[in-house]
């Protein structure tokens, strides 16, 4: 095989170690961007002649008509990255040509961290260290919870959910999904049972986001919703911020009786004067749920993997339909 290699350097550095172009290298002809500037039909078009697959991420250009035409070979597509709807077009698809995305191997750490969040502020972290800073020791330790006997809501059923799902399997709590896309069957068969968005937010005490951003899901945790929650909840949002209403959210917030952990915020960052950066029970991240760092690697090593399968005539991992795009982030 021909694998061109899209990102530029700096983004191949964060992809790839030296055992990934050691595996690259064993499956063809590699050629890699060169190039450190801002992308260009004509560069990328050079860097796509006569390839069997492309590697693209972040920042890649549109595989448009002219692209697609100097590799006529082209096989597939595999986008060491998350939503597909920046590369993919639907030229693609009519050639035949197959395209992937890394929304699994993103997936894993953004699981990764709602799990993180749920067991901090279940456990009361957050307040308990504020506590211990200013002197304090043990008060606060009566709001303290366990992952036991809990029931825990999960917003869309995608990768992120099902490992976030996977999980919880390994302590003793009631999982509860809401997807309109999926039949109870599929949520069932991965532990979990199908609900309603109202039933969900009204008798669970952990509700985790994992819903993409969607017309149909904007600002659908409003102030309605947020009001179903019960006392001590705790919301998690480590999938797009479009999705909560920020303005009802530090309205609820500011009752003190919900606990809201964001990882994204719409727009990011949020405003330095936004209520949501000051109230106490409101924890937010600059957006680390995803691959950071060395988890980006993890990206890197989906598409070796992508590439090894493809080589091998072997499904593939991350394959994308384009019957799936409406709801995919």
């Amino acid at each position: 095989m021909k694998i061109a290699i899209i990102p530029p350097p700096a983004g191949q550095l964060r992809l790839f170690s030296e055992r990934h172009w050691k595996r690259l290298s064993s499956l063809g002809e590699i050629v890699r961007n060169e190039w450190e500037g801002p992308s260009d039909d004509e560069a990328i078009g050079k860097l796509m002649v006569g390839a069997d697959a492309v590697v693209t991420s972040w920042g890649s250009l549109p595989l448009t008509k002219p692209l697609l035409d100097r590799a006529p070979n082209l096989r597939a597509v595999i986008h060491a990255a998350g939503s597909v709807k920046k590369v993919a077009t639907p030229e693609l698809w009519e050639r035949g040509i197959r395209v992937s995305s890394g929304n699994d191997a993103l997936a894993v750490g953004v699981a990764e961290t709602a799990l993180g969040l749920t067991i901090a502020s279940l456990k009361n972290m957050w307040e308990l260290t504020r506590q211990t800073r200013q002197g304090g020791w043990s008060k606060g330790r009566g709001q303290v919870r366990e992952l036991y006997e809990i029931a825990v809501g999960v917003i869309g059923g995608g990768r992120a959910g099902q490992h976030y799902i996977r999980l919880l399997r390994q302590f003793a709590v009631d999982v509860y999904v809401y997807d309109p896309v999926l039949e109870a069957k599929e949520i069932e068969a991965m532990g979990a049972n199908k609900t309603d968005l109202e039933t969900l937010l009204a008798t669970c005490d952990v509700v985790s986001i994992h819903a993409p951003s969607l017309p149909s899901t904007y600002r659908m945790i409003n102030g309605e919703r947020l009001a179903l929650m019960k006392d001590d909840a705790i919301l998690i949002n480590t999938a797009r911020g479009s999705i909560v209403d920020e303005e009802a959210l530090a309205e609820e917030l500011g009752k003190g009786r919900l606990l809201a952990c964001l990882d994204v915020t719409d727009p990011e960052p949020p405003a330095a004067d936004h209520p949501l950066r000051l109230l106490p029970n409101c924890i937010i991240t600059p957006h680390i749920a995803g691959a950071v760092n060395n988890g980006v690697r993890r990206l890197g090593q989906f598409a070796v993997e992508e590439l090894e399968r493809l080589k091998e005539g072997l499904p593939l991992q991350g394959e994308v339909r384009q019957t799936q795009l409406a709801v995919l982030a």
